[in-house]
């Protein structure tokens, strides 16, 4: 069909060493994008990731290490690509973290804010630093989000509220860079086959998933959410400026899967 060319930019993907992160990495590595990916300390295995690159064709990618809730970290890795690169091409802002709200009590003003400092500020941060740096925005900016805006997830109260504001931010955040060329969107996922995401849930989701005749296959693959990814930044879709497009399967249409999970676990 349509052939897909990024072999001459440079793609920065924040938590890019696992799950839709490296998916995303990996889509934007096959259609030839030198791909920057940044991790905490002990969350990648880099040559483990460097052999799926090699087995998808894509450029071998760069490893840094930087927390997006450390400005100075953001500003270190823009200078150091700055050595020898003209500018950063695609930004994925994908980190997210929230503090576990099972309960009212379990709100806290500093546990919400860490929320926001993780899953929400480094979209403006990355994309203000590298226009800093470079003296030019990305030509594409993509947030990855969640349905937990629409969808409750019992316990994740302050994902749902810091996903907001990062669709908040990048419809805004359209508006302040569009003149110059930049593209940016977001993306909501549904629930996707990750390994966090069977940590947040336990194991036994795919056994409750079974009793309500929910195959597997039908959440979404990391895979799907790459080339989603992909797609925003192919430049088939830049007519699109400060979207929220959701990319999900037919769970969208469940009457809350994870409520009903929620009491489905407690008369086990």
């Amino acid at each position: 069909m349509y052939e897909i060319d990024l072999s001459s930019k440079l793609a920065v993907i924040t938590g890019g060493t696992r799950g839709i992160g490296l998916a995303s990495a990996k889509a934007l590595g096959s259609a030839g994008a030198k791909c920057v990916l940044t991790y905490r300390w002990g969350s990648a295995d880099p040559d483990e990731i460097r052999e799926q690159f090699e087995r998808v064709g894509a450029p071998q990618p760069l490893f840094e290490m930087a927390d997006v809730s450390y400005p100075e970290d953001t500003r270190a890795l823009m200078e150091k690509l700055a050595e020898d690169h003209d500018g950063v091409d695609i930004f994925v802002s994908n980190v997210a973290f929230a503090a576990k709200t099972p309960d009212l009590d379990s709100y806290q003003k500093r546990s919400l804010f860490k929320s926001l400092e993780y899953s929400a500020w480094p979209l403006i941060d990355y994309v203000d630093t590298i226009g800093e740096v470079f003296g030019r925005y990305p030509e594409h900016v993509v947030a990855i989000s969640s349905d937990g805006i629409d969808r409750g997830y019992p316990g994740y109260d302050f994902v749902a509220a810091s996903k907001s504001v990062l669709e908040v931010f990048t419809r805004y955040l359209g508006t302040h860079i569009g003149e110059q060329g930049s593209k940016v969107n977001a993306i909501r996922f549904g629930m996707v086959a990750t390994e966090s995401f069977e940590a947040m849930f336990g194991e036994e989701i795919w056994e409750f998933f079974e009793e309500q005749g929910v195959d597997r296959s039908e959440l979404l693959s990391p895979d799907e959410c790459g080339r989603a990814v992909l797609a925003l930044c192919s430049g088939l879709l830049d007519a699109m400026q400060s979207e929220i497009i959701t990319v999900d399967r037919s769970l969208a249409f469940e009457d809350n899967t994870m409520q009903r999970y929620q009491r489905w676990k407690q008369r086990r």
